[in-house]
């Protein structure tokens, strides 16, 4: 069997074509890093060795690029090696996927602007080299213009390597679900989960145009090299139809399983749907650790629709888990499982005084603590943990929420100018007037002025007021950090800073707390999480020294896109029914984030009805495993330092 996750010195450029061992599900090679980083850098580096050996031939290397967030820390590698080690571009021709219709170049959509902003203003191409569909292209004009970019990557000799991302339709470039086995470059029109996807860079869905330029299956096919990159959690359900699945329309990227040079690159995240991954012992046989043991006990569980106490060693030896029971029989199995999931409930997160706590999640001592709760954005604590929370306060351990970033983008132009009228009718000031004018006059190629960011930033502080006030916090104990990676007024963010680090540094080291909960969401649809996520474990990383981190424990949470798996879990907050509604009340005092919500994700619904579904699931999937019963739960995973 391949490895879950191969090392990450590789090199994906030699498939080892009909000579590594494949497993009975998998019809795609694909390669496995622990991070997106680390991969990309490595699907560069094969760019680089293509690029330098056309050069030793004297030819032209002709790439076929992408777009979107995957292929980003691929073309910051890139430019990195041009600007340190004098990668020349001076031979490079490139042909574009796609660009949406309409659109002009200047726009900060168009992906025009995107290639130019991540690569192309970065080295030294010619000009003339570089092609991109033309989002400007009349509908009187498309055929013969699609029959044009597909004649002009043939007198290049096609694409020598073709890089790829992919939707969560299974669409590669634009080609939506339905394509043909056969399609050239064409117009399409954008499914509607396409068009949700790209809804945060838009802000808001009815801003993301309808129809694109792309180009056909059959022209990305017929690359020499297909390098497709998947990243994070939300991919991996697709991953895994593509990989596994069978050839159909209704999933374009499978017809990728026809190449004989393609590989898929993927993170753990995107990964981890995989038969490999997931279920290893249906596919060759396992190294029991603790962690697996775990997993397959709980997955076990939901396949039979048994109870943990209630498995027999005929469900171990009819699903695959024979070599386990070698190991051990099913009675003590079933016990050691069933202790380390009861362990894990709690409903004192901060830790019960004079009790012992050997079983328990979190220590007893000291008996207050001070606790720091980072939320990314300026309502993820209360989404995210709003019953912990509470408890947290009720229980009288010193909390502060921090919250990092304004989450000014994240407010509506027509919240803002509500606002801003609001402000103008009770004190005429020319800065309301200022702002007011700003919105009014801007369009698609404008971002928001500072007055405007500045006053958005604001409506998400008032409303984080509210309800932390309401659960009982003083204000004091608020703090906003407006983390400068995160003000750009677009959804591209900058990347982390020494400066983002040390402000979080700060705040830790000012408060010195006994527990930090941070956001581990990181199917988050705008990355901000992750960026958050890196900059608490720098800083932690940055204070190791000092002797109240040795005191310090780190518990992750995550918030409305995704939620921990069951045998991940190590404290679990039971929530009653009044915990619940306290919970949805704080998340209604973020009334720009209510209704309409710019940045929805993949499902539809508020993020109160999300929150309360995915806590009341996870306390349903305890009582389904033989365990007490709760109206709703919070979970939490520890992260250790090394």
């Amino acid at each position: 069997m391949k490895n879950a996750v191969i090392d990450s010195k590789i090199d994906i450029s030699h498939k080892p074509i009909g000579q590594f061992e494949e497993t009975r599900f998998e019809k795609i090679h694909n390669v496995i890093f622990q991070d997106s980083n680390e991969a990309s850098i490595q699907v560069a580096h094969e760019i680089a060795a293509l690029i330098k050996k056309r050069q030793g031939q004297k030819r032209n290397c002709v790439l076929g690029l992408a777009t979107g967030s995957s292929p980003i820390r691929v073309y910051e590698e890139l430019v990195r090696m041009h600007k340190e080690e004098g990668l020349s571009f001076k031979n490079v021709i490139t042909f574009n996927l796609d660009e949406y219709l309409p659109m002009e170049p200047n726009n900060i959509q168009s992906y025009f602007y995107f290639m130019h902003e991540h690569l192309f203003n970065h080295v030294d191409i010619p000009e003339k080299n570089i092609h991109i569909p033309d989002g400007t292209v009349s509908n009187e004009e498309t055929t013969a213009y699609c029959l044009s970019y597909e004649r002009k990557i043939k007198e290049h000799g096609g694409l020598d390597f073709q890089l790829l991302g992919i939707g969560r339709t299974g669409h590669i470039g634009f080609n939506e679900p339905g394509s043909h086995f056969n399609s050239g470059t064409r117009v399409i029109t954008l499914d509607h989960i396409t068009r949700v996807d790209a809804a945060p860079s838009f802000l808001g869905i009815d801003n993301v145009p309808r129809k694109a330029i792309t180009m056909g299956i059959s022209t990305v096919r017929k690359a020499k090299r297909i390098v497709l990159l998947g990243w994070g959690q939300n991919k991996a359900n697709i991953i895994k139809k593509t990989i596994e699945g069978d050839i159909s329309s209704h999933v374009p990227a499978t017809y990728l399983q026809e190449h004989d040079n393609c590989t898929f690159v993927l993170d753990t995240g995107a990964g981890s749907e995989l038969t490999k991954n997931k279920t290893p012992w249906l596919v060759d046989a396992c190294e029991w650790t603790e962690e697996l043991k775990a997993k397959a006990i709980v997955w076990l569980c939901e396949t039979t629709g048994k109870t943990i106490l209630s498995l027999t060693d005929k469900d171990y030896n009819d699903n695959g888990m024979a070599d386990l029971l070698a190991l051990n029989d099913a009675y003590n199995l079933n016990i050691e499982m069933f202790n380390k999931l009861q362990h894990t409930i709690t409903g004192w997160p901060g830790g019960k005084p004079n009790a012992d706590d050997t079983h328990r999640p979190e220590r007893a001592t000291p008996a207050k603590k001070r606790v720091i709760i980072f939320s990314p954005h300026p309502d993820d604590d209360v989404i995210s943990m709003g019953g912990t929370f509470d408890r947290l306060v009720e229980q009288g351990h010193e909390v502060h929420i921090v919250y990092q970033t304004s989450g000014n983008i994240a407010v509506s132009d027509t919240d803002a100018r509500k606002y801003a009228e609001i402000a103008l009718h009770i004190s005429p000031s020319d800065e309301a007037n200022k702002i007011i004018k700003s919105l009014s006059e801007k369009n698609e190629t404008r971002i928001d002025s500072p007055e405007v960011r500045n006053l958005k930033g604001k409506i998400r502080r008032g409303e984080s007021y509210a309800a932390t006030r309401y659960m009982g916090l003083q204000d004091e104990n608020v703090h906003f950090l407006d983390l400068p990676f995160y003000e750009t007024g677009t959804i591209k963010k900058k990347n982390l800073s020494d400066e983002d680090i040390t402000i979080v540094a700060n705040i830790i080291s000012d408060i010195k707390p006994h527990q930090i909960y941070a956001a581990g969401d990181l199917a988050d649809p705008h990355g901000t999480h992750k960026v958050c996520l890196d900059a608490v474990f720098a800083a932690c990383e940055k204070l190791k020294t000092e002797d109240f981190m040795k005191d310090c424990w780190l518990w992750l949470y995550r918030g409305a896109w995704h939620e921990w798996d069951i045998n991940e879990i190590e404290m679990a907050v039971p929530m009653s029914p009044g915990q619940v509604l306290k919970k949805r009340n704080a998340i209604f005092c973020h009334q720009s984030q209510k209704d309409g919500v710019m940045f929805q994700g993949d499902d539809s619904r508020e993020f109160w009805m999300r929150a309360e579904e995915r806590n009341r699931d996870t306390a349903n999937k305890y009582k389904a495993m033989g365990l007490s019963s709760y109206a709703a739960m919070e979970a939490f995973v520890r992260h250790k330092f090394n």
